[in-house]
């Protein structure tokens, strides 16, 4: 390996990230040094770019942290006691941080594991350098056929979304009707995992022309593309007799899809709130939510979440739908995220 690399850091709070050349890590002991073949851009790494540094730092973050955390690649060198993995060994990383031993941990909830306040692209130095430290193998997924340069999305975005339709299944009746609002990066999936595992009608809402007609094209049965007062009589009309949809996923999280989507939940239906715009309800809980309903947020997926998604990709049940650039380009690449204009989820490569 090289001693030094390419990297994409945020030097100074409240500052645009920098590409610096930096170090190239070399794995302790129980480590795996990546070579990163692509990474996917996410919007939270818009949000950390404009974090106040009292912000940050009270989730443990220290500046300089290079971004990036859907990150996938070939292993490059191996920390003693390391076994099970090769140089040249295809894998993805697990984007969550976790320690493996924890209450939750031990119970597959390793997504609400408090390590996982900080990670590898979210205050520890991620994948957008030529070469990342993998601190245990438990973040660490084999890859057999899938694309390394390619794969880094289905780490957050994929099993993101798949963690939201799992939580939802138990609600959804066969004929019944599943709402997923936004059909970005993560709604787009959403739609997949829908057609694959419920025989459920599925509508989306998105603002974006593009979108909703990549949503059909994955499968959505009709979309709507606004987000408003009238948009819960409108579902509600889909449904066996008026009574709302059987699940909501909102992907994007802002006042008026948080308030059109609950209304549009069925009582006993599920409403999962996954966008992270800040967003709010108005109203008293009683009466102004569905009786006996799932409502639920969460932040990230489970390590068996990355496992799944990784599976149905490699056998062909899912696209990946990706817009490369190379890493001359980064900036770039952030500025069409900002503007919405992505027909899938960015990933900047690196040469091979």
């Amino acid at each position: 390996m090289p001693e030094t690399m390419r990297a994409y850091r945020i030097v100074q709070w409240g500052s645009a990230p920098e590409v610096v050349e930096v170090p190239v890590p070399r794995p302790s002991r129980g480590e795996v040094v990546v070579r990163v073949a692509g990474c996917g851009l996410c919007h939270s790494d818009l949000g950390m770019m404009q974090m106040p540094r009292e912000v940050g730092e009270s989730f443990g973050w220290q500046v300089p942290f290079t971004l990036g955390h859907e990150t996938a690649g070939w292993v490059a060198a191996v920390g003693a006691d390391v076994t099970g993995y090769a140089e040249g060994d295809p894998v993805a990383l697990v984007s969550p941080s976790s320690c493996g031993e924890c209450w939750y941990c031990t119970r597959g909830q390793d997504n609400l594991c408090a390590e996982g306040m900080s990670g590898r692209g979210y205050g520890r130095d991620g994948g957008l350098a030529e070469f990342v430290r993998v601190t245990s193998t438990r973040g660490l997924i084999p890859l057999g056929r899938l694309d390394p340069s390619t794969a880094g999305p289905l780490t957050d975005a994929g099993a993101t979304a798949f963690h939201a339709v799992r939580r939802v299944l138990p609600r959804v009746t066969p004929g019944g009707v599943v709402v997923v609002i936004g059909a970005g990066g993560l709604g787009s999936f959403a739609v997949q995992y829908l057609r694959l595992l419920t025989a459920a009608r599925i509508v989306v809402i998105d603002t974006n022309d593009a979108r909703r007609s990549l949503a059909e094209e994955l499968g959505a049965h009709s979309t709507i593309g606004r987000a408003d007062a009238a948009t819960a009589d409108e579902i509600r009309a889909l449904t066996d007799g008026g009574h709302g949809a059987d699940a909501v996923l909102d992907f994007v999280g802002i006042d008026a899809t948080i308030g059109a989507g609950t209304a549009a939940t069925r009582a006993g239906g599920a409403f999962g709130l996954i966008g992270a715009a800040g967003g709010k309800l108005d109203g008293p809980w009683f009466g102004g939510l569905p009786k006996d309903a799932d409502i639920f947020t969460f932040q990230g997926s489970t390590i068996a979440d990355v496992r799944d998604v990784i599976g149905l990709a490699e056998s062909g049940s899912i696209r990946n739908d990706v817009q490369k650039y190379t890493f001359d380009r980064v900036a770039e690449a952030y500025q069409d995220l900002e503007a919405g204009v992505l027909r899938g989820r960015a990933v900047v490569v690196f040469d091979t």
